[in-house]
């Protein structure tokens, strides 16, 4: 059975899986246990899939552009593992981390793990724009105390989860952008999930394809989505 699977979404990411596909593969085959790499094309327009394939993972596509939080679901609802972690397209943190969640998810059997930038054992030192800077402040501060319960670092792009999990919360998931990260936390506590915070430490950033403004707005109007999605239950647990 495979133990592993990393989720990817990719858009337009062809060189930067190149760049950075060959670290996260390096230190998974360190491990001894069976994995695959699901790159899920978003609807790239460049050769992401033909990356893809040369760098042995598995390709899943979208049918077009719909967004992280579809390209997230079609991904972890495709994957074979047991637990089931995902990540961007240019592996920003030290790949370390892995072995960290997966210590959390297995041995202790935590539902998910995700990674928090805010704590202070987590090193992510760059220099962000001042109007990015404030934009992702007041999102996550709204976010921690409407939406996720204190958490307020709900955009960390390394969330792991045991399987059952993964296909229960992706299962029932609506949200197709970047606002995917709060619907899934947002259900998980709902449903009780017990969730593990941790440290993790920047190790690469090769561009984003997140426009401040246009995506501010509408993370903004998918925070009532979530909350109306909720009301009408539509997150209602699906009987297997």
């Amino acid at each position: 059975m495979t133990y592993l699977s990393v989720i990817i979404p990719a858009y337009n990411s062809a060189a930067v899986l190149r760049n950075n596909i060959p670290y996260l593969k390096e230190n998974l085959d360190r491990k001894g246990f069976l994995y695959e790499i699901l790159v899920v094309d978003d609807g790239s327009e460049d050769d992401t899939e033909t990356a893809a394939r040369d760098l042995g993972c598995t390709y899943v596509k979208n049918p077009r552009n719909l967004g992280k939080g579809a390209a997230l679901k079609n991904g972890m609802l495709n994957a074979k593992g047991k637990f089931r972690i995902f990540t961007d397209a240019d592996v920003p943190f030290h790949a370390e981390a892995i072995g960290n969640f997966l210590h959390y998810l297995d041995e202790k059997e935590f539902h998910l793990v995700i990674g928090d930038r805010t704590l202070v054992e987590s090193s992510y030192h760059r220099e962000i724009p001042w109007l990015r800077k404030k934009a992702s402040a007041w999102f996550s501060t709204l976010v921690g105390r409407f939406v996720a319960g204190g958490m307020f670092d709900t955009q960390c792009g390394l969330k792991g989860f045991r399987a059952e999990v993964a296909e229960d919360l992706f299962g029932v998931s609506r949200i197709r952008g970047f606002t995917i990260d709060v619907e899934i936390l947002y259900i998980a506590l709902k449903r009780n999930y017990d969730i593990k915070r941790l440290p993790v430490t920047l190790r690469s950033q090769e561009g984003t394809s997140v426009k401040i403004l246009k995506h501010s707005i509408t993370m903004l109007v998918d925070l009532f989505r979530i909350k109306i999605n909720h009301v009408s239950k539509r997150y209602k647990k699906k009987i297997a």
